[in-house]
């Protein structure tokens, strides 16, 4: 896989200084194995959501390994393919929370909105969850979320990797931190579903005088 260059209204986070990011680069230049997203979508949560834009934060883990799903997006799917797992149930929760009912898994409107659909690691060998896990994209991701951290926003934070990542990067005097069960259908019910982190969201940007976020978008 090669990996086009970093899109450039985040070079000034420092992300790609140093050597993760060459190592990461090489190291995908040689995988032979089949990887997702394409090397097109592998920088497109960055691309539709610069940092200037970013109001919220949604971090999820490494894209979707099976053929057809991963998008760039932390959990989207591709328009028109229904939701399932995790991003069913986090329309789930939506639906419960604001009212709003969607059936398609394209998330693209959010990042239009400044939401950072984030995963910690970029790419994935399809069939293989994690595969890509500890070959640098972790240091690079870390220091994307520092430069995002520097301004309040809003952190949407699913699951325990999600929130050990952000631990050391927010502060609840200057950021939303909402902290819960990741959506997969294994945990949903332990916290997940009830949370209500849309409205929650919405009500911490209108109290810094900021538009809401139209998550039906």
């Amino acid at each position: 896989m090669i990996l086009p260059e970093p899109p450039a209204a985040w070079l000034p986070s420092g992300a790609f200084d140093g050597p993760a990011w060459p190592a990461v680069r090489e190291r995908l230049a040689a995988e032979t194995r089949p990887c997702a997203p394409p090397a097109g979508q592998v920088f497109r949560a960055l691309d539709l959501t610069p940092p200037d834009a970013v109001r919220a934060v949604i971090l999820g883990q490494d894209p979707y390994p099976t053929p057809g799903r991963a998008t760039g997006l932390a959990f989207a799917f591709p328009p028109g393919m229904p939701p399932r797992d995790s991003l069913k149930n986090i329309l789930k929760e939506l639906q419960a929370d604001t009212g709003i009912a969607r059936t398609d898994g394209d998330l693209t409107g959010w990042a239009r909105q400044g939401v950072l659909l984030l995963n910690p690691i970029l790419t994935v060998p399809l069939g293989q969850p994690n595969g890509h896990k500890g070959w640098g994209w972790e240091a690079i991701t870390a220091r994307l979320l520092a430069h995002v951290a520097a301004r309040p926003v809003a952190f949407l934070l699913w699951g325990a990797p999600a929130q050990r990542m952000a631990a050391p990067l927010t502060d609840p005097a200057r950021h939303l931190v909402l902290a819960a069960p990741h959506p997969s259908p294994l945990s949903a019910r332990r916290g997940f579903f009830g949370h209500r982190p849309f409205s929650r969201t919405n009500d911490w940007l209108a109290a810094r005088g900021l538009p809401p976020i139209d998550w039906a978008a």
